[in-house]
């Protein structure tokens, strides 16, 4: 499954979840710290790791 990166838009805080992407289209992303709905998702760099050698 995916990983999604949130901010808090109430309190801050920033977060990491681990969803579908049905739910994170859903919205069903909440803040773990103040409990608040209103999160915004933030850019992550991410890493492809393949088979072959390089």
């Amino acid at each position: 499954m995916p990983t999604y990166e949130f901010q808090c838009q109430k309190c801050g805080a920033e977060f990491t979840l681990i969803m579908s992407m049905s739910e994170r289209e859903s919205g069903k992303a909440k803040c773990p710290q103040c409990g608040s709905e209103d999160v915004k998702q933030v850019l992550s760099p991410f890493m492809a790791k393949t088979s072959r050698k390089s």
